[in-house]
């Protein structure tokens, strides 16, 4: 995927993706306290936002987008990018040029959505955009990433390739091992208390981590090398 493309929307700061899949009220509300601008991808444009919020664009093919003509009457802009090779989300990503996503919606629902969603990670830098779901946060892993964790936090980890890595604070460590998505994945691993670290040979790894330590990951991710 080229990002020659135009930059439709700036942010000094984070932004907020709002997609047309199920949106967690809580966890709309958790990201906006982080990251208060907020886009929409194509029919995440007709999702309520809490009373302060502000869309400050809708960004995709527009093919499910009810509510184009009310955004647009309260000033909010409606770019409508016509390519089929990408998703909205994908869209909004290439379009806005921001520090890290937070983006509620593109987790649940569909799973072909959720598959995409994931998929998309692969294609930016490690740790720049954070999937939110009401059950899950889920990222790509910087190569080398920290987290200072409570015991017993669930932490899963699903490969998207060939990825060898070794972790300290684990109840099950990763170190030695090959994950594959056909061959090994590490799901509902744990974290012992204290910080959890992770070290990979490549930027393939999924992290999943519970919903609620969203927070948690937004430090981790920011401060990841």
């Amino acid at each position: 995927m080229s990002d020659d493309r135009p930059v439709l929307y700036r942010a000094s700061g984070p932004v907020t993706l709002v997609g047309g899949g199920p949106v967690p009220a809580d966890r709309l509300a958790a990201a906006l306290a982080l990251a208060p601008e907020v886009v929409a991808a194509d029919g995440g444009g007709d999702v309520a936002l809490p009373g302060g919020a502000r869309l400050r664009a809708a960004i995709g093919d527009m093919d499910s987008l009810a509510g184009a003509e009310r955004l647009r009457a309260a000033g909010v802009p409606v770019h409508r990018i016509a390519e089929q090779d990408t998703t909205d989300l994908e869209k909004c990503l290439y379009s806005v040029e921001a520090p890290l996503y937070l983006a509620v919606g593109f987790l649940g629902g569909r799973l072909d959505h959720t598959l995409a969603a994931l998929t998309a990670l692969a294609r930016r830098p490690a740790g720049r955009v954070l999937l939110i779901g009401a059950e899950d946060v889920a990222f790509l892993c910087p190569v080398r990433w920290q987290a200072a964790l409570p015991a017993g936090a669930r932490v899963s980890l699903w490969p998207l390739g060939p990825v060898e890595g070794r972790s300290g604070g684990l109840r099950w460590p990763i170190d030695g091992l090959s994950f594959r998505p056909d061959l090994r994945t590490g799901t509902s691993n744990e974290a012992t208390g204290g910080p959890v670290s992770l070290e990979f040979d490549a930027p393939r790894m999924i992290v999943l981590l519970p919903a609620d330590l969203l927070g948690l990951a937004v430090a981790s991710v920011r401060g990841a090398g």
